[in-house]
C-alpha cells in the first residue's frame, strides 16, 4: 500500500508543483499574458504535439477512434445529464451547462495520463482532447453567447492535425526528419505552458457561492463515474485506452469556459469561477484515489 500511494504520488506532485509555479507567477505579479501563451499552445503547441505524438506512437488507429467516439458521447451525456440537473437546481443553463460539460482534459488530463499511462495512455487522451478542444470552442462559446457559428470549428488547427495524424499512422509513412524534430520539439511546450497556466488563471479566480460550488463539484463527480463507467463498458476498453477514458471523464471543469461565460453572462462569472476553483482543488483528492484503486 505504501509503495502504491509513492507511485500515485510521484503521478500528481508534477502537475501540481507545475501548476504552483504559475500560482506563485500570479501572486508575484510576474509578466505573465494568458491570452497570448493560450494562442500559441492553441495554434502551435496542442497541433504540433498532436501530430509528433500520435505519428510515432504504437496504437491502433481504431481504437483511437473508438476514444474519439466515446469523448463524443462523454460531452453529448454531461450536457444532457448536467442540463436536467440545472434545471432541478433552478440554475441558469446558459451560465452553468458549459462548465458541466467539459473537463480540463488538456491542462491536467494530458501530463497526468502520460505519467501514469505511459505514451499510449496520452495518445488516446490527445482523442478526448480533440473532442473537448473543438466543443469548447463552438459549443463552449454558442450556448452562453446564444448564437451560433460554425466558423470556429472549420479554422481549428486541431482538426487538420488529427487528419495529418491519422493519414501517417494508417499509411505507416513519416514527417521527414527535420519537420519531426522540430513538431516535437514545439509539441513539448505545451504541457508545462498549460500547467503554468492553469497555475495562473486559478489564482485570479474568485470564489462567490462556496456552497453552490461545492454542490456543482459533487454533482460533476457523479455524473463523471457513472458515464466512464458506462462508456468502458460499452466500447469494452481495456488498458491504456480504459484508463484514460476514464481519467478524462474525472477531469475538472475546464477554465476556457469561465471565459467565455464571464464574457457573455458577466453575473455569473463568479459562481461559475468557483465551481471550476473547487473542481480543480477536489482533483487531488479524486485523482490518487482513482489511480490507486479504479484504474
Amino acid at each position: 500500500m505504501e509503495q502504491l500511494f509513492l507511485n500515485v504520488l510521484n503521478v500528481v506532485l508534477p502537475v501540481l508543483i507545475c501548476a504552483g509555479i504559475g500560482y506563485v507567477l500570479a501572486l508575484t505579479k510576474a509578466p505573465f499574458d494568458n491570452k497570448v501563451i493560450g494562442g500559441v499552445v492553441s495554434r502551435v503547441g496542442y497541433p504540433t504535439l498532436i501530430i509528433s505524438h500520435l505519428s510515432t506512437t504504437q496504437i491502433t488507429v481504431g481504437t483511437f477512434l473508438d476514444v474519439i467516439a466515446a469523448a463524443v458521447l462523454a460531452i453529448a451525456a454531461f450536457g444532457m445529464l448536467g442540463f436536467v440537473a440545472l434545471k432541478a437546481m433552478r440554475l441558469p443553463v446558459r451560465a452553468f451547462l458549459t462548465p458541466l460539460m467539459h473537463g480540463n482534459v488538456g491542462n491536467i488530463g494530458l501530463p497526468i495520463t502520460l505519467l501514469a499511462l505511459g505514451d499510449a495512455g496520452m495518445a488516446y487522451t490527445m482523442g478526448f482532447v480533440v473532442v473537448v478542444l473543438i466543443s469548447v470552442f463552438t459549443l463552449g462559446m454558442w450556448i452562453p453567447a446564444g448564437e451560433f457559428s460554425a466558423r470556429k470549428l472549420l479554422t481549428s488547427p486541431v482538426i487538420y492535425a488529427v487528419v495529418i495524424s491519422l493519414i501517417l499512422m494508417t499509411t505507416g509513412y513519416s514527417l521527414p526528419q527535420p519537420v519531426a524534430k522540430s513538431f516535437d520539439i514545439l509539441g513539448g511546450l505545451s504541457i508545462p505552458l498549460m500547467l503554468l497556466t492553469l497555475g495562473h488563471t486559478l489564482a485570479s479566480l474568485r470564489v462567490q457561492s462556496l456552497g453552490r460550488a461545492v454542490s456543482l463539484t459533487a454533482l460533476h463527480l457523479g455524473m463523471a463515474f457513472a458515464i466512464s463507467t458506462s462508456l468502458v463498458w460499452v466500447f469494452g476498453f481495456t488498458g491504456g485506452e480504459r484508463g484514460a477514458v476514464i481519467l478524462c471523464c474525472l477531469m475538472p471543469s475546464s477554465v476556457a469556459t469561465y471565459l467565455f461565460v464571464d464574457q457573455h453572462l458577466p453575473e455569473y462569472g463568479p459562481d461559475v469561477a468557483g465551481f471550476i476553483l473547487v473542481s480543480t482543488l477536489a482533483t487531488i483528492l479524486v485523482l490518487p484515489v482513482a489511480l490507486s484503486y479504479w484504474i
